[in-house]
């Protein structure tokens, strides 16, 4: 079942100026002309949302925006190999002379697969933002059940010492965990919860839970079609602004 009550209003591309360069994985924009600058690491969906959300966000601000295809598989074996985020980095500040001077890594949908596995990896950035963007497989293989802590575990030590800030849609892909389950799960480890609330939020949607510390903030909202959850990735501009 779907429906569609709510705008899914749409951003218009435009043009932001700077450097692009081609890396081994993704394209790096250098916006601005700061020696040393913030870097945003996106997963998943078109570059120019992720290079007009970062740089309405910061003056001077470095994107590297990464689309390897569907499934966070896909993602997840793109940096598998330890050190491979560690060395993706390196070749970034190579090619653009630039230094880095904070780290955040933000997904959508199947990207929280690249993030998983970089955090496995022992990276520790200084934010997460995840899109309606953490899933975890089932106990049940594939059948509505128990979470597999595993697929959760790094989110949860991240968020634990880290700054995670996610949203969440109402969609249920039925064969794996949606964010909806993955992120109940995840507070109840942390040892938080949801509370209700009826309010609006950016292009259109509509927020009917939250909960907020110094660390995690969880957003989540109505909805449970494709442009519900594609509005999660379109608003990045929106929740770039609540990081610390």
């Amino acid at each position: 079942m779907t429906e569609d009550v709510r705008a899914n209003t749409r951003i218009v591309e435009q043009d932001v100026a700077g450097r692009r360069m081609p890396l081994s994985i993704g394209r790096l924009l250098i916006h601005g002309s700061a020696k040393r600058m913030p870097l945003v690491v996106h997963f998943h969906g078109p570059p120019w949302v992720a290079e007009q959300a970062a740089s309405g966000r910061w003056k001077n601000v470095a994107v590297i925006a990464v689309d390897v295809g569907s499934g966070s598989g896909a993602y997840e074996r793109t940096f598998a190999e330890p050190g491979r985020f560690a060395a993706l980095l390196k070749e970034a500040r190579q090619a653009s002379g630039i230094e880095f001077s904070r780290l955040t890594l933000t997904s959508w949908s199947a990207g929280y697969g690249a993030v998983r596995a970089i955090l496995r990896d022992g990276f520790k950035p200084d934010a997460v933002l995840l899109m309606d963007s953490l899933h975890a497989g089932y106990v049940t293989e594939g059948k509505p059940g128990p979470v597999l802590k595993d697929d959760l575990r790094p989110f949860v030590e991240y968020a634990r010492k880290g700054h995670l800030v996610m949203t969440h849609s109402e969609v249920f892909p039925g064969t794996f965990a949606s964010t909806t389950e993955a992120i109940d799960d995840l507070l109840r480890d942390l040892g938080l919860r949801h509370h209700p609330v009826l309010k609006w939020g950016p292009l259109g949607m509509q927020e009917i839970s939250e909960i907020k510390n110094d660390r995690v903030l969880v957003m989540g909202f109505a909805g449970n079609s494709a442009p519900d959850h594609e509005d999660h990735l379109f608003a990045m501009g929106d929740w770039l602004k609540l990081l610390k």
